[in-house]
């Protein structure tokens, strides 16, 4: 049974009904991960974003005109992701579609953009989003603008959000995380598991290929030579992350970074839309009462949809329903979408 939790309940009036053949939550987040998708057919400008001096994050722009009359997207990915991940490109074209501005950020580091920075990425550094936030209000006056994050990034964008509680400006309307992962302790215990073996693979061959871009731009910082052999991600975290990023050790990296410690103050509408059957994610941490007593989240939890997947037996729009979802909540929260409606059907009864 799907759960639902939170005021916005019309979020979730369309249910998720899974593709017949992607069922199974592995096959499904593979399936996603590989699936091609397009992006908005307007042209495509770059930008750079310094979020502190030195490091610069650089965003795939799409732009409606003019921009100050339509709402704002802000796109996050997720862990060793890029703005070309199939989920950004196939969201960026949906709200767009729907009138939205859409910026696909990279993370530091992601996206070829390793000489733009000399830290690594971590899990934690929702400060880049607050400065890309104080960016797009005062440089660019932009009257509306969302947030949503996808895993890791849905851990930054609700983080953010909490860090700001009720000093939220009122130009941030709402922020939205699909497959977040909000609690990166209990995320770790169930990467460990042996069902899980592969994907741990993959992300530490990832991590270990940034840090080795990272020795080439940066030699005096990083040296790939001397670390030792690592099997989790929870030694490249106690090794690497840790002392490199400032925290004391992974345990202290896992609790800092988290968006379940602060997400309780959030006070901006959220949109989390998460599945029960995720193999990275334990849906038990959106039990926390720091979710559910917080009227400002909406959780909408299908029992199946993998992890950032969600592809649905429905053609067309909503075969990747969680994008719809996401965009559907933010039409609602827009101010600028719901007058673009009214003088619509003023003209039509006119």
């Amino acid at each position: 049974m799907e759960r639902v939790v939170g005021n916005a309940r019309h979020a979730a009036e369309k249910q998720f009904e899974p593709h017949p053949l992607l069922r199974n939550p592995h096959v499904a987040t593979a399936v996603a991960a590989c699936w091609l998708r397009t992006v908005p057919g307007s042209p495509v400008t770059e930008r750079l974003f310094e979020v502190e001096p030195g490091t610069r994050l650089l965003a795939k722009c799409h732009w409606q005109r003019p921009r100050r009359k339509h709402p704002t997207l802000v796109l996050v990915h997720g862990l060793e992701g890029s703005s070309e991940s199939p989920y950004m490109r196939g969201i960026a074209e949906k709200a767009f579609e729907a009138g939205f501005n859409v910026l696909r950020m990279n993370q530091r580091n992601c996206g070829g953009t390793e000489q733009l920075t000399p830290t690594l990425q971590d899990c934690g550094l929702s400060k880049d989003y607050r400065s890309i936030l104080e960016e797009l209000i005062g440089r660019d006056a932009l009257p509306e603008i969302f947030f949503t994050g996808y895993s890791a990034g849905g851990n930054l964008v609700l983080k953010m959000a909490g860090e700001l509680g009720a000093n939220a400006p009122h130009q941030l309307r709402a922020v939205c995380a699909v497959s977040p992962s909000v609690d990166l302790a209990s995320c770790l215990n169930g990467s460990g598991q042996a069902r899980n073996f592969l994907y741990e693979w993959y992300f530490l061959r990832c991590l270990r290929g940034t840090l080795e871009k990272k020795a080439k731009q940066f030699p005096e910082r990083y040296r790939v030579d001397a670390l030792p052999r690592m099997w989790t991600l929870r030694e490249w975290h106690e090794a690497v992350t840790a002392p490199v990023c400032g925290y004391k050790d992974a345990a202290d990296y896992y609790q800092e970074a988290s968006a379940l410690r602060v997400i309780g103050q959030m006070r901006v509408p959220a949109l989390i839309v998460t599945a029960q059957d995720d193999p990275f994610i334990p849906f038990e941490s959106f039990r926390h009462p720091a979710i559910s007593g917080n009227d400002f989240i909406t959780l909408v939890a299908p029992e199946r949809g993998g992890h950032c997947a969600f592809i649905s037996r429905s053609a067309g729009g909503e075969r990747f329903w969680a994008e719809s979802r996401v965009v559907e909540f933010c039409r609602q929260h827009s101010e600028i979408v719901k007058q673009t409606s009214t003088r619509g059907e003023s003209r039509e009864h006119s």
